[in-house]
């Protein structure tokens, strides 16, 4: 049994600026869990191994908890990638971290979940574009970027602690959108396989700053060097077509993209 209480918080420590549009991933969210998951054990601390140390430009890799936490939680998606029967797969899913656990969810005919499920290694990666680095030679253009790799095994969440666990992870996603809709039923959540993994093995890389060829003979080119800043964000809400005329945003997308825009919109027009 695995029982905690925690709030997730985003460090700003690698961050290379502010993206607004993201900021929800950031926000402050308190739940109490108390999940049973199985065999995952208990998260004692980041062990550094040698499949997890950086070797090329080691100078970028950092293994601090604090580190790998913040890189999951700027961004949405995770690959997790498995052997099954011998066959490699790699496998794109929505996760949310909550304290020292990485929560997937999909359905309980996925291949995928079931094979995770059943305790097969896995590997979790994620990664964040911050930019291109344009520098004044091919050779030299890179990226600025942050990654991290976690190695572990998944669990299932007992069926009794599901809908907690669905409801930590909808709530790290969109903050405050549980109570806004229906929430699953008995059917549902049947349906509902969600795993858990407590990493022990995690690194992260990053690359940050201009090109790295400003000392060197190309320097005196004219050629323009430098920074291509690349932020993911979300645009303005896209209404189902269903929606009666003037439903207003709920409270969770506001938080997420901002105030309304078409009210905004409108106060525009009646301030000319």
């Amino acid at each position: 049994m695995a029982s905690w209480t925690t709030r997730c918080t985003a460090s700003a420590s690698l961050s290379p600026g502010r993206r607004a549009s993201t900021s929800h991933l950031a926000s402050s969210y308190s739940i109490d869990l108390d999940l049973n998951v199985g065999q995952i054990g208990g998260h004692t601390g980041n062990v550094i191994t040698d499949r997890i140390r950086v070797r090329r430009a080691a100078d970028r890799g950092r293994y601090t908890r604090a580190d790998v936490e913040q890189v999951l939680d700027a961004s949405l998606v995770a690959h997790v990638a498995f052997v099954d029967s011998g066959q490699p797969w790699c496998i794109p899913f929505l996760h949310a971290r909550v304290g020292d656990v990485v929560y997937l969810h999909g359905s309980t005919g996925s291949r995928a979940m079931r094979v995770l499920a059943a305790g097969a290694e896995a590997c979790l990666t994620v990664t964040v574009l911050d930019g291109l680095v344009l520098a004044r030679s091919v050779f030299e253009h890179s990226a600025n970027y942050r990654s991290a790799v976690l190695f572990g095994r998944f669990a299932p969440v007992s069926p009794d602690r599901r809908a907690v666990a669905l409801r930590a992870f909808t709530e790290r996603l969109v903050p405050g959108r549980w109570d806004e809709v229906r929430g699953p039923s008995e059917k549902e959540l049947a349906k509902t396989s969600i795993l858990a993994m407590a990493w022990d093995e995690a690194s992260v890389k990053v690359r940050t700053g201009p090109p790295s060829d400003g000392r060197s003979p190309d320097a005196t080119d004219d050629a323009w060097a430098g920074v291509l800043p690349f932020a993911t964000g979300f645009g303005p809400p896209q209404p189902a077509p269903e929606l009666p005329v003037g439903l207003p945003l709920p409270r969770s997308v506001r938080a997420v993209y901002g105030p309304d825009p078409d009210a905004a919109k409108e106060g525009r027009q009646n301030r000319r």
